[in-house]
């Protein structure tokens, strides 16, 4: 019988990708990420103009990885508020969301300490993930390899993938295999697992820019009628001492070409008309980074020896700020319940030894309950018998047919065993009413490794 290679493939050595590589290691397991760009690449990713939004919860996670401290100072910023404004600046009443005021009808018990959110270059955390993975005890990362061919219908997940100055592919196994190579996943595809994509025909223009005025670490969302501006604070620039802003403009196709198009000057000159000057004078930092706007759902994030994880799972439209948040809280709500356990000398490779699993419910609209009893004869419980375990997950995998297209995004999130902001309590916030289906945390991982399909 073939051996594993290591107790998971990961395809993509991405934030996410590499995130689970380490959180693997930390708990016990082994992992092997594929990742076709160079490891000079990825110790030193150039910027790419993406600033990305994080959340209490995510932060907390990238502590406890360790990669939050092997960011600079200077590549961190805080947002102490948040303002939407509807229309022209100052044609409405902006909404303002700050530490203290949560919203509408909030209560000071509910809102939340400190600052609401944090903001780091993408290319940051690309870097700081990749640097404290390589050091990481049982993660082996393949750099200049290109998958060629993947399958899952053995014992073990198989992955071949061609080295660079090889000239023929080499083979990997593992008992899970995971796609986390982009929105556009072409190991996803492979796997036979579809996904829905929605081309908004509008394009995202991502830059840096320089301003006179202090932003107060307030981050503005204008919704103009034929642009979307988006202002995010940044700390200042730390070897000239500019105050810094990430400006992200959503355009129809031909819009933005015309704005990638424009002059410097030009450009930020359209830019602070938009924002109605409140910044003062204001200039492009860097290069402009041009991105089609494309939302991408997986049909379905786990099969048999398989899951998607990150955007390959579920892309999301940028004005929600948490697609990475997303994919952090997505894998740790898959390992929370292995960690125990890893000390313990349980592999992914030997079922008996899995942790035992929370109860499962039924995938049908309506009320949450447990599941039925299953044909087996046993009574659900917590922990359910190993013969009927698959059968439960497979079923709970399912999305309800009615359903599926307008909730998607919190199938996911349940999947996930997602709560509010990533807490890890299944389907608290991201369960829309009518929907009565839930999935307890820790499933998916045992509903992919049994060597029962989903059917």
């Amino acid at each position: 019988m073939t051996s594993p290679d290591s107790d998971v493939l990961i395809v993509g050595a991405g934030p996410a990708g590499l995130s689970l590589a380490i959180a693997l290691s930390q708990a016990g397991f082994t992992a092997t990420v594929v990742e076709q760009l160079p490891a000079a690449t990825l110790a030193d990713p150039a910027p790419d103009g993406r600033e990305i939004a994080l959340t209490h919860p995510s932060r907390a996670t990238l502590q406890r990885l360790g990669s939050w401290n092997a960011l600079a100072p200077h590549e961190v910023g805080e947002i102490h508020e948040a303002q939407v404004h509807d229309g022209p600046l100052g044609q409405h009443s902006a909404l303002q969301l700050n530490a203290g005021n949560a919203g509408a009808g909030s209560t000071p018990a509910a809102a939340a300490p400190g600052p609401l959110g944090f903001i780091v270059p993408n290319h940051a955390l690309r870097r700081s993930a990749f640097a404290v993975a390589q050091r990481m005890p049982g993660v082996r990362i393949l750099t200049g390899a290109q998958v060629t061919r993947v399958s899952t219908h053995g014992p073990l997940a198989a992955l071949d993938y061609m080295a660079e100055g090889e000239s023929r592919p080499q083979r990997l196994h593992a008992p899970l295999l995971v796609a986390a190579d982009s929105r556009f996943s072409a190991t996803r595809r492979q796997l036979g697992l579809g996904a829905q994509m929605t081309d908004f025909g509008r394009t995202v223009i991502v830059c840096r820019m320089r301003h006179a005025q202090p932003h107060g670490n307030v981050a503005h969302e204008c919704f103009g009628y034929e642009r979307t501006l988006a202002v995010l604070p940044l700390p200042d620039d730390p070897e000239h001492g500019h105050a810094l802003c990430s400006v992200v403009v959503t355009a129809g196709a031909a819009d933005a070409a015309a704005l990638m198009a424009l002059d410097p000057a030009a450009f930020a000159a359209q830019v602070q008309a938009q924002f109605a000057h409140r910044l003062g004078p204001m200039a492009l930092e860097g290069e402009r980074h041009a991105y089609p706007l494309v939302a991408v759902y997986a049909n379905q994030f786990a099969a048999h020896r398989c899951a998607l994880l990150g955007d390959a799972a579920v892309g999301m439209h940028p004005v929600t700020a948490h697609g990475y948040n997303l994919g952090l809280a997505g894998w740790s709500g898959w390992w929370r319940p292995w960690w125990p356990h890893a000390s313990k000398g349980r592999t992914l490779a030997r079922p008996t030894c899995w942790p035992a699993m929370p109860a499962h419910t039924t995938a049908t609209p309506g009320p949450s309950t447990r599941a039925p009893t299953p044909s087996c004869g046993c009574t659900p419980t917590p922990a359910p018998c190993p013969a009927c375990c698959a059968s439960w997950c497979c079923k709970g995998a399912r999305r309800p047919a009615a359903a599926a297209g307008r909730h998607r995004g919190a199938a996911y999130g349940q999947a996930a065993g997602l709560g509010a902001m990533g807490s890890g309590a299944c389907g608290v916030a991201l369960r829309p009413p009518g929907i009565g289906w839930r999935i307890g945390s820790g499933w998916p991982i045992e509903a992919c490794l049994r060597h029962t399909p989903f059917g």
